[in-house]
């Protein structure tokens, strides 16, 4: 449910880089937004999150004293914009954030330093490649007019799929919009296609006759949800990073065992009926303990991270949304959900 007042939660590229920059600047001019040890000498973690399925398990921890069950002190804030989730990562404001890989590659080209020390989930079909009747493939869009966010991963979903169809961005119309606007425009019959989230992908298959032609279901861990941490604040407080991802498992074994007041809280804390939440489940494939520890093994297929680091690199550079390939040194560390007992 990536909604967002004004824009996009996959923010454009060069808005992150320059935020990044931005970051870089006033950390070392001023070491600004860096985190207060509290009166105990205990340092609080200030952990963004916005709008999506993924990373609404972070209101039941709040809610039910799971951060406090594991010695941490955590400041969750929720974020009506995902673009300012990311911004306040970049510069100082926050110690971490719940963000797509996209977007913290995006943040590291512009200078920032960030880590990933947790797979929340992998989008499994709420991200969509969505056609007007006629168009029943993707190869069918060759010269049709696509409307899609640039530099989004459901842009980079849109590649995939037109490159396993034996296309590329050449062969195709790109409409650039911000996802809202794509959805509307496709919805009104202004492009033949859109690539768009949930639920955006609900108001665009509004459109008579319209179905989804491609899906992240079909590019299996190609787009992954993150804790991203910045990467000095895990330096110098392992602890804390330790017990906010030990949090993360707990909250996952609480929903399990309260699966009806947890969808209450996430629903709640979305602004959706219980009933349209639990439409969004099968879209998001929420990662266990297994599951993380599994991605964050190197290897060369979609289900490893530095894998999926490497082709978002490539594509980021490839569509000229960056300049260089951003460094991928430091960028993982499995070594938190590596450290939780099963």
């Amino acid at each position: 449910m990536r909604r967002t007042a004004g824009s996009s939660r996959r923010s454009p590229t060069r808005r992150l880089v320059a935020a990044a920059c931005a970051a870089t600047l006033l950390v070392t001019a001023a070491g600004c937004g860096d985190s207060e040890p509290d009166g105990d000498g205990s340092t609080t973690v200030r952990l963004g999150f916005s709008a999506w399925p993924g990373w609404f398990p972070w209101q039941v921890a709040q809610e039910q004293g799971l951060f406090e069950e594991n010695g941490v002190d955590v400041e969750l804030t929720y974020f009506d914009s995902y673009t300012d989730s990311l911004t306040a990562l970049a510069t100082g404001n926050l110690d971490a954030n719940s963000q797509t890989l996209n977007d913290t590659l995006s943040s590291v080209s512009g200078g920032a330093t960030q880590t990933v020390v947790l797979v929340n989930d992998n989008s499994t079909g709420n991200d969509q490649i969505i056609a007007a009747p006629g168009i029943d493939s993707v190869a069918d869009l060759a010269g049709k007019r696509i409307a899609i966010e640039e530099g989004t991963v459901d842009h980079y979903l849109l590649l995939l799929a037109l490159a396993e169809a034996g296309l590329s961005a050449d062969d195709v119309e790109i409409s650039p919009l911000l996802t809202d606007a794509a959805a509307a425009a496709f919805l009104a019959g202004q492009v033949d296609a859109v690539g768009a989230f949930a639920p955006f992908t609900t108001t665009a298959l509004g459109r008579e006759g319209s179905t989804a032609i491609a899906t992240s279901a079909d590019f299996p861990g190609a787009i992954p949800d993150h804790l991203v941490f910045d990467s000095e604040f895990v330096a110098a407080h392992p602890e804390q990073v330790q017990a906010v991802v030990d949090t993360w498992f707990d909250t996952l074994d609480w929903i399990a065992a309260n699966p009806d007041e947890a969808v209450e809280i996430m629903a709640a804390q979305a602004g959706v009926s219980v009933e349209d939440y639990r439409t969004y489940d099968a879209g998001t494939t929420i990662f266990d303990l297994a599951d993380n520890q599994a991605a964050f093994e190197s290897g060369d297929t979609p289900a490893n991270l530095d894998f999926q680091a490497r082709s978002i690199a490539e594509f980021l550079v490839e569509t000229g949304l960056v300049d260089e390939a951003p460094p991928l040194d430091g960028l993982l560390d499995g070594q938190f959900v590596a450290a939780v007992s099963p």
